[in-house]
């Protein structure tokens, strides 16, 4: 039985015909009298043949000044379940705002009207929201199964904006500014109102906010073709875009925005690392490791320095390598390797001294070298321990990793 604090996995969503659309497509709008047309009724015409749930599109007009509106108007007295929501100011998010907010639909999605994505995408994209295995999905361009069709210049300006957003937000998700998502309402209805941004950052900012939140992201490689008629402004965009960025770089410094809050609501708690037979992941594990073994180094060396005028070289780097060894192993044994409990504990130890041993050789058989060719000055001691010290380093993870807290596969049976 789970516990009273633990919060219940996102459903897959069963409905009826009868029901509230499963899908609500937006398609955001501003000046498109020429295309908008030819998108609905394509849209509408895929929907309607291949997906197995009820779907609405929405056309999300922009305050657009040309005929947009009426086309939009006119296609939804002729098609069923097309709607039209008018929006007397301009912004993409904006309008994506405020459909999402006010849908009725379990899974809401947006698509930008040129169509550059292949609609065959659209079902990948939405597939693992309505079974309620992920939380927001996004089409990539810069996957490896992307098959892109776009010039050098947008190509080199989209993967400089999102090493940036790597360098500067750590984002993992792949792609920030495809024109092709969809998100799980009741997430949105969360992070929504979190989200500053009315234009085009309006992506980026939702998937960092939900990416911080311990969300799960999916990414489905697309076929995209660019839009030669595209009027975005490049060079507007980039600057708001630099400023978007740097704003919700200094909330997430600041703590201004609730994540942690959104995060005990929605997020995804990871498996623990510290549960029965489930190591932590290698980059995890090599990060705690080599934490500790910066600690361990300088508690090494420090105690090397105070116990060499008094004992020698050869024992001070002994006695200073067995302390920390055994202190290195029960370090890493409960917060790099995640084994807790006193059993196996002396077993673990013992190997750990092997390991140890192994170490010692390298440091003191470095230092004998050293002495052999050379009178050796303590600091050219200290920098021959350093080098010697950062092979054994290396032997031990691989050795802790695979031989002293490795699970036998007999021992799980």
């Amino acid at each position: 039985m789970p516990s009273k604090t633990s919060k219940p996995e996102a459903q897959p969503v069963f409905v009826t015909r009868a029901c509230a659309p499963v899908l609500d497509v937006v398609i955001p709008v501003y000046n498109e009298e020429a295309d908008l047309a030819g998108c609905v009724r394509r849209v509408h015409a895929y929907l309607t043949d291949t997906f197995p749930y009820p779907c609405r599109i929405t056309v999300a007009d922009n305050a657009s000044t040309d005929s947009t509106l009426e086309i939009a108007n006119s296609l939804a007295e002729e098609l069923p379940g097309v709607k039209v929501v008018h929006l007397d100011q301009k912004g993409r998010g904006r309008a994506l705002r405020a459909v999402w907010a006010a849908s009725d639909a379990a899974v809401l999605a947006y698509m930008d009207v040129d169509l550059s994505t292949d609609l065959a995408a659209l079902f990948p994209l939405v597939a693992p929201l309505i079974s309620g295995h992920s939380d927001i999905a996004i089409g990539t361009r810069l996957h490896r199964g992307a098959r892109v069709t776009r010039g050098a210049k947008r190509e080199f300006i989209s993967r400089c904006y999102n090493l940036i957003l790597r360098g500067t937000l750590a984002a993992s998700f792949s792609d920030a500014q495809c024109g092709f998502k969809a998100i799980r309402a009741e997430v949105a209805a969360e992070l929504l109102p979190l989200v500053k941004d009315t234009a085009w950052f309006f992506d980026t900012e939702l998937l960092v906010l939900a990416q911080r939140a311990g969300l799960r992201i999916h990414e489905v490689p697309v076929d995209w073709v660019d839009d030669p008629d595209s009027r975005v402004d490049v060079v507007a965009t980039a600057v708001a875009d630099l400023k978007g960025i740097a704003r919700l770089s200094r909330a997430l410094v600041t703590g201004s925005l609730p994540i942690g809050k959104v995060r005990s609501q929605l997020g995804r708690r990871p498996p623990d690392a510290d549960a029965p037979g489930v190591p932590p992941s290698l980059l995890r594990q090599l990060v705690r490791f080599a934490a500790v073994g910066i600690a361990s180094t300088l508690a090494y060396l420090l105690l090397f320095v105070l116990l060499r005028g008094g004992i020698g070289a050869q024992a001070a780097n002994f006695v200073a390598l067995l302390v920390t060894a055994i202190a290195n192993t029960a370090v890493n044994r409960r917060f790099t390797f995640g084994v807790r409990g006193r059993e196996s504990a002396g077993k673990h130890q013992f190997e750990g001294l092997i390991v140890f041993g192994l170490g010692l050789a390298l440091t003191s058989g470095s230092l004998a070298l050293l002495h052999t060719f050379v009178t050796a000055h303590p600091a050219a001691e200290l920098v021959v321990l350093v080098l010697a010290n950062l092979l054994a380093t290396v032997l031990r993870f691989l050795l802790l990793r695979n031989w002293v807290f490795r699970k036998k596969t007999e021992e799980a049976k």
